[in-house]
């Protein structure tokens, strides 16, 4: 028997035992993201469906999934309650905040990759671990002082102190996957640093910055505690207008989940239509070359 017969007889005695392998294992992998997926998505579906019902209903377990569903919890939403301002003031705050964080975070953060600043990029990221509400009072302070506590010029500022570290951040690794002989290149034929930047950087980071703008927007959307204590009536975002629906005595639920499904709709919208911009933004300045 030949060599090439051997291991064509050798394969043909692995191969149903390998296909039964792969086949349990494609199984198990998908029973393991079926019983995932249920986990985290029950309480957006429990959500959804409290939002059609009234209070009675909630607390009643055998009405889970079976009972007559009703809009008037959204009708309050948009009517009673005033939604539409709370969703244009979260578009505002977080729509503003994020330009504003990228028009400075952008810049420094090439200039942190090009001039090899690691240590400055380290002290920016320490805003992410310091709790903001260490930050709250003296703000209020400054902010009170200076007429501002109820605009939305404190909130945007406020938001940026999430966004603007979160961009400087991944913009950095972006910058630094680049290659440094396009700079040399680019300035041989003329181009100050800051030209270099412009014209041949800034083009080729735009992965980098929509997946900077998409995490800070999301960030700024969910922002509950600067907004609690910084914003007024007219200037309240959606994180904080759900306190409306509870009182000291009791919890409107029907109308909590209407506003929290309202809330989270368009966040969870804008979430998957841009995830894979996320996932390559990321990954294209995981690698340096």
């Amino acid at each position: 028997m030949t060599l090439t017969q051997q291991q064509s007889k050798m394969g043909r005695g692995r191969g149903p035992r390998t296909s039964r392998s792969a086949k349990t294992y494609r199984v198990i992998r998908f029973t393991l993201l079926i019983i995932i997926a249920l986990v985290f998505l029950f309480p957006y579906v429990w959500m959804v469906l409290a939002s059609l019902k009234n209070n009675v209903q909630i607390s009643d377990v055998s009405k889970t999934f079976i009972f007559d569903p009703t809009l008037q919890n959204y009708e309050r939403v948009f009517e009673t309650n005033n939604y539409a301002l709370f969703i244009r003031n979260s578009i505002i705050v977080a729509v503003a905040s994020t330009a504003a964080s990228l028009v400075v975070g952008v810049p420094a953060a090439w200039s942190i990759a090009r001039f090899s600043m690691g240590k400055l990029n380290g002290v920016i990221l320490l805003a992410r671990v310091v709790p903001a509400i260490l930050l709250l009072v003296p703000w209020y302070y400054l902010f009170s002082r200076a007429g501002m506590v109820g605009t939305f010029w404190v909130l945007i500022a406020s938001h940026m102190f999430v966004g603007l570290p979160l961009v400087t951040w991944i913009m950095t690794g972006f910058f630094r996957s680049l290659p440094q002989e396009l700079d040399e290149a680019g300035q041989v034929d003329g181009l100050t640093e800051f030209g270099c930047f412009l014209r041949i950087s800034l083009p080729l980071s735009v992965p980098g910055i929509a997946t900077a703008a998409i995490l800070a927007v999301i960030f700024s959307w969910n922002n509950f505690l600067f907004s609690l204590v910084l914003a007024d009536s007219s200037t309240m975002t959606l994180p904080v207008a759900l306190y409306q629906f509870m009182a000291y005595a009791s919890i409107d639920w029907g109308g909590l989940m209407a506003a929290a499904a309202v809330m989270s709709a368009p966040i969870v919208v804008f979430s998957l239509f841009t995830q894979r911009y996320v996932v390559g933004g990321l990954t294209a300045g995981a690698t340096k070359g």
